[in-house]
């Protein structure tokens, strides 16, 4: 069996030595003296390692955390590192409330342009996204039914006209007594009937759309044309279009639909725990996430009246000016609406806040090298800064570039966050 060597280590080094060579007296002393050498030289290296083992992470740890809850870092490692402090500061913080909403056009300044008679479109003139001036021309139909229309009117207006005239013929000559009273009342008769259809037929036409010249023109001319014009409503821009030349159209579909843009409303929608800070008139911001930077006043111009019993919402609508046409409808947007100020907050870098084992924290500089790691309880976002419940006070210096690293350094050390 293998000698157990265990308790050779407890022995002195003389007495191991004088041991060793009692044992290879008899062999010859040139090898006496090579198996001592080898011994002793063994013996002194499992010793020194022994030694080192135990004193290197004592030396380790002094280095890297002198205090409990303390990150110190080397000359050389903070030459390494970029670090960047910033104070605690405490004073009025407006904390705003949030609400998604959608940027529609506005109705009041929307128009959707349809047809009142069946036609051919013979010719469209328009096209999306183009600005238009009031009654200009966007497309020509041809009706056949409104030649119908127009040749009615033609014959009633004929009708009335001979119905005059007999009628002044036969006035005259019963001045002269030549015919009856009955005969004139009759003729009379005849004339106010000519005239109830020479104004319904011409009242037809205005319904079906026939603006007030092309009548006009009718009377001078006597000449059917048949054609309906699609003009445009007011100032506006044409943000759709469903027309084709040559097609059928009928009288329900909606053929273009010009807005104008200048002013675009935000729609949006309040829980029912936040209606108690919606007020109509009160002036908001909105972010558009077209444009993530850029914040737009706007006045609250409707608030809603019931709830949405299914997702109990209130209807809010902003009135947003829109001069250069850079919000489109159906964008998405955030409504910011800002409650009470906060007057006396603590806020932070949101930059100086990082994710830890026990929460959010942040490192404290305590020292050139030293940086005490801190629990801390965060409230509202604004912007780039945070607010700070608990964990900080006025005046202290959070590290904020460089704190990424610092956690690092701490997950690495395994160092615990100071309450």
């Amino acid at each position: 069996m293998r000698p157990r060597v265990s308790g050779r280590i407890h022995l002195s080094m003389d007495m191991y030595v004088e041991t060793r060579w009692t044992r290879v007296k008899r062999r010859g002393r040139g090898t006496g003296f090579l198996a001592v050498g080898l011994v002793v030289f063994a013996l002194a290296g499992f010793i020194a390692c022994e030694r080192t083992s135990d004193q290197a992470p004592e030396a380790k740890k002094a280095v890297v955390a002198e205090r409990p809850g303390v990150l110190h870092l080397t000359s050389e490692e903070l030459a390494r590192t970029v670090i960047e402090v910033t104070p605690v500061v405490r004073g009025q913080l407006l904390v705003p409330r949030e609400f998604p909403a959608t940027v529609q056009a506005n109705e009041n300044e929307l128009a959707e342009v349809t047809t009142l008679i069946r036609g051919r479109v013979m010719k469209v003139y328009v096209d999306v996204g183009q600005d238009v001036k009031k009654d200009a021309l966007l497309a020509m139909l041809h009706s056949t039914d409104l030649g119908v229309a127009e040749g009615a009117y033609l014959k009633s207006a004929a009708k009335l006209h001979e119905a005059k005239l007999a009628y002044e013929r036969a006035r005259d000559l019963y001045e002269q007594k030549v015919v009856s009273l009955a005969e004139l009342q009759r003729r009379e008769a005849t004339m106010k009937t000519a005239q109830a259809e020479a104004r319904e037929a011409r009242n037809r036409l205005e319904l079906l759309g026939v603006p007030r010249q092309e009548v006009e023109r009718l009377d001078r001319q006597d000449t059917i044309k048949a054609d309906v014009s699609l003009r445009a409503p007011f100032d506006g821009r044409v943000i759709m279009r469903k027309i084709t030349r040559g097609e059928v159209v009928e009288t329900q579909q909606k053929l273009f639909t010009v807005a104008d843009l200048s002013d675009v409303w935000v729609v949006g929608n309040v829980p029912e725990k936040d209606v108690q800070f919606i007020r109509k008139d009160q002036k908001v911001n909105v972010i558009v996430s077209a444009y993530p930077h850029a914040i737009v006043p706007g006045t609250i111009t409707y608030v809603g009246d019931v709830l949405d019993p299914a997702t109990r919402t209130m209807r809010l609508r902003v009135t947003v000016s829109n001069p250069d046409r850079l919000l489109k409808p159906e964008m998405f947007a955030t409504v910011l609406v800002y409650a009470s100020p906060t007057p006396d907050a603590l806020t932070v870098p949101l930059e100086a806040v990082q994710n830890g084992p026990t929460g959010t924290m942040v490192f404290v500089q305590r020292g050139t090298n030293d940086f005490e790691v801190r629990t801390v309880k965060v409230g509202n976002e604004q912007g780039e800064v945070v607010t700070v419940l608990e964990g900080v006070s006025a005046g202290e210096q959070v590290v904020t570039k460089g704190s990424f690293i610092l956690k690092s350094e701490m997950e690495r050390h395994k160092i615990e966050p100071t309450l």
